[in-house]
């Protein structure tokens, strides 16, 4: 019997070393589209100052010595004017492994840095809010952990003074978060759920795309399922993420993926679909799909595979949902095949992994669904199905859907079509 879970991914033996293969360079793939815009494990916002903290090409600067950043110190704690010339000194310094390393393992370096941090005096707050950043983008989990002090003033200046501070202290927290375990466990208790709940209410493009970037790291986390999505689906951020994920793409599409994958993350955790089915998550993906499709061949499309990708994914896996769970999710658009369709035959070439993704989401909606098998052969899209049996046996799969519902008039037909695409190709 076909059903979307007994249908899902089952390679014969002999096929299955040939499918792990290409599913490998599919996530490779996948991978190296998402290095290209920036959707890393870790970001650094980097602006183009010079040491005066004017605008102008920074000079790269070489690593300070342990005795320089001991100087650096001293002096920014001696409230001599040039503060903030010595606060970008040691920005630039602590761009620097080595320096990073030096500078927290020095005594109360981190004392300093955060009373900076604190200041009243906004371009000082800023300067050392940049070098937090530096410090957070290390690899090193220690200088991470080093950090931890100034986890709850970074979760309170999120309602700061400028959409610049704002912005960087949100990926500065999200890359702590990334790094450290021990930082997860801090940053939960001093409510950084609640505060990013209040700080997506903002309208600026900026701050929400920070947003998106911490709590992905968030939703990412090995702990997520029973720590961190619970109090996600339990504030107002779920309704947000789809509001925002619809929102007019010509704001930036940057906001749109960074929640698209954030509602991924909970969607294949399971902890509870049936809330966000609930609150219409399938109808808002599903128009989402139809306008990008729509807007296609009117404006460019480069890196909105990253956008269709996650949006791909969270309908398939919402679509095998367990029924006894009150999670049936029904799809009745045929316009939904169209815009699939159209998806795979654009990134046939560049993109081959959102091929496999369309064809999952195929899959699932021809499972024990008569009104989708229906629509293919309605459609006339049977042979465009067919021509691309070379590229992944998902489509024998679908075929299969169509061939259980009675809607292929017989096995010769089904020969012919087959032949034919061969040929074709």
């Amino acid at each position: 019997m076909w059903s979307r879970r007994s249908c899902r991914y089952r390679p014969d033996a002999s096929g299955l070393e040939e499918l792990r293969a290409r599913r490998r360079e599919q996530e490779s793939a996948l991978r190296k589209a998402r290095r290209q815009q920036q959707l890393v494990s870790k970001r650094l916002l980097r602006e183009e100052v010079n040491g005066d903290g004017q605008a102008g090409v920074e000079i790269a600067a070489e690593p300070l010595s342990e005795q320089e950043v001991l100087q650096l110190l001293r002096d920014v704690q001696r409230g001599r004017e040039e503060r903030k010339k010595l606060l970008s000194r040691l920005r630039q310094g602590l761009q620097h492994k080595e320096t990073q390393q030096k500078f927290v393992r020095l005594e109360g370096s981190m004392r300093v840095l955060i009373g900076l941090f604190t200041s009243s005096l906004a371009n000082i707050q800023m300067e050392a809010a940049r070098c937090l950043h530096e410090l957070s983008h290390s690899c090193d989990p220690a200088v991470a952990e080093a950090c931890l002090p100034a986890t709850s003033y970074l979760l309170t200046y999120l309602s700061g003074h400028s959409v610049e501070f704002t912005e960087l202290c949100l990926y500065t927290l999200g890359n702590l978060a990334v790094e450290s375990d021990a930082v997860r466990k801090q940053l939960l208790p001093q409510g950084i759920i609640p505060a990013l709940a209040s700080c997506i209410q903002s309208p600026h493009v900026a701050v929400l795309e920070g947003l998106g970037y911490v709590l992905s790291q968030l939703l990412q986390a090995t702990e997520a399922p029973t720590k961190i999505i619970p109090l996600v689906l339990d504030s107002v951020l779920p309704q947000h993420m789809l509001r925002l994920v619809s929102s007019n793409l010509e704001l930036g599409m940057g906001v749109a993926v960074e929640f698209a994958w954030c509602l991924h993350y909970i969607v294949c955790s399971h902890v509870n679909n049936a809330l966000l089915i609930s609150q219409g998550i399938v109808s808002t993906l599903v128009l989402l799909l139809l306008e990008l499709a729509s807007v296609m061949s009117k404006a460019a499309t480069e890196g909105l595979e990253l956008l269709i990708c996650p949006v791909l994914r969270c309908l398939s896996n919402l679509l095998v949902e367990d029924e006894t769970e009150g999670c049936k999710v029904q799809i009745q658009d045929e316009r939904l095949l169209v815009a699939l369709f159209l998806f795979m035959q654009y990134f046939l070439q560049q993109h081959p992994f959102l091929v496999q993704e369309c064809l999952w989401l195929l899959n699932n909606l021809t499972a024990d669904e008569p009104f989708f098998c229906s629509a293919v052969l309605t459609l006339d899209l049977l042979p465009a199905l067919l021509q691309l049996l070379s590229c992944s046996r998902m489509v024998t799969l679908l075929v299969g859907n169509l061939s259980l519902h009675g809607l292929l008039c017989s096995l010769e037909q089904l020969e012919q079509s087959v032949f034919w695409a061969s040929g074709d190709r």
